[in-house]
Formats: structure tokens, C-alpha cells, sequence
């Protein structure tokens, strides 16, 4: 029994996914779900995106939270249209979640959307959003060892932002397991290394969302290739 409800649940969240699909494609918005575990600096490397994206295309946000909207208080100066949501202890934003955001966002003045989920490896994985890509963060700090832990956020996303890299030289990170197993679960996934303190890479990642939205088709009669043309930078391992 708690395995049939457990399907119950997942068709109901795929089915609003379809829906939320075709809202998009009917509006030409891209979307984008960005995953991590809590305190790998997503939010900053969202007020990066914002900072630079925002003279390229239209954005709006939508910030997953278990508690508070301080991460969305921190987007404000933006002065994008942001949603803010609230789970109340759930690990992860769902369908019904997101269909209720997109609700409250002005779609048809609105290339891109990015969802900042609820800081969780596992969980948001399992969620189809009807979001066009998730992209996969992780921070130096967490250690070498994510990608073999949690393999289905690594095998599902388009592009994997390795952030915190001006901490290399203090904690023990292995740059060739951390590649090795990125290679394994998904051999051309590509991995940008990014300091938000620094500034090292971000405009790499800027030129990769670049191009993901410009060339991600929009319509639900065109095929969903992704963007995949991008090269891994050169790194020393």
C-alpha cells in the first residue's frame, strides 16, 4: 500500500509537470531549476546570474525555502518579479508548488524562469518540475564524494556548477574522484568551477545559461536537445 500511494503521488506531480509544460511552451518561457545541498552557494551564485543575465534576457524567480524568505529578501534588489515559497518542513518543491508560482509571475513579459529549490541533494531530484533543465551545484566544502552519493541529480542534469574553488587549497578535495565519478554517471555533462567570492568562472557559467536559453526550443512540438555545445573548461586535476 505505501507503494501504490507512493505512485499516486508521482503521477499526480508528472501529470501538473505536463501542464506546467505546455504553460511554457505557450508563453516561450525557458525554465530552470537550480539543486544543491544547503550552504553551497547557490543563492550567491543566483545574485551573479541575476546581476549579469539580466541585461540579456527578461527573469523571473521563483525561491524555494523550507522557513523564512530571507533568500528572496537578498533578491530583491534585482527589482525582478519574485515568488517566494514556503515548503513548512517538506525537503522539496513539487508541481503543484510551482504551478501555483508560475500564477503570480507576468509569463508573457518573461524569458527565463530559475527555481531556487529547497537545499536538498536527494529529494528535489525525484520531482519533475516541467522545468527545461536542473542544474546540479556543488561546493568545494561538501567534498569530492557528492556525485557517487546522490547519482541521480548528477545523471539527470544539463550542467554542474563546482562552486567555491578559492577554498581548494584548505580542505581535502580530490579534483580527480570528484571527475572520475562525474565521468561515470554522465560522461558529457558540463562542469563549470566557479568562486562567487572571486569571481573566478562565473562568466563561464553566464555564457553557458547564455546559451542554453537562446538555444533551448520552446515549443512543445520541437524536440528538447538542450544545449549541448558548450566545452568543459580546462582544469588541472
Amino acid at each position: 500500500m505505501i507503494i501504490e500511494l507512493n505512485q499516486n503521488i508521482m503521477d499526480s506531480n508528472d501529470s501538473r509537470a505536463e501542464e506546467i509544460r505546455g504553460i511554457l511552451a505557450k508563453n516561450r518561457v525557458v525554465m530552470i531549476n537550480i539543486i544543491s545541498s544547503p550552504g553551497s552557494g547557490k543563492t550567491s551564485l543566483l545574485e551573479q546570474t541575476l546581476e549579469k543575465l539580466g541585461a540579456h534576457f527578461k527573469l523571473g524567480i521563483i525561491e524555494g525555502d523550507v522557513n523564512t524568505n530571507r533568500d528572496a529578501r537578498r533578491l530583491e534588489r534585482f527589482g525582478l518579479p519574485i515568488t517566494a515559497v514556503n515548503t513548512r518542513g517538506a525537503c522539496h518543491l513539487n508541481s503543484t508548488i510551482i504551478l501555483k508560482a508560475l500564477g503570480k509571475l507576468p509569463l508573457d513579459n518573461l524569458d527565463c524562469i530559475i527555481i531556487e529549490n529547497v537545499g536538498n541533494l536527494v529529494c528535489p531530484s525525484e520531482f519533475d518540475l516541467g522545468e527545461h533543465a536542473k542544474i546540479a551545484v556543488s561546493s568545494v566544502p561538501e567534498g569530492d564524494d557528492k556525485p557517487q552519493k546522490y547519482p541521480m541529480l548528477f545523471r539527470q542534469a544539463k550542467c554542474l556548477v563546482l562552486n567555491k574553488i578559492d577554498l581548494l587549497p584548505y580542505v581535502p578535495f580530490d579534483r580527480q574522484v570528484f571527475y572520475r565519478d562525474i565521468d561515470n554517471l554522465n560522461p558529457k555533462l558540463p562542469v563549470i568551477e566557479t568562486s562567487c567570492t572571486t569571481g573566478e568562472g562565473v562568466d563561464s557559467w553566464i555564457e553557458w545559461i547564455k546559451g542554453f536559453i537562446t538555444n533551448q526550443p520552446r515549443r512543445l512540438n520541437q524536440i528538447d536537445e538542450g544545449f549541448s555545445n558548450f566545452r568543459r573548461p580546462e582544469r588541472s586535476r
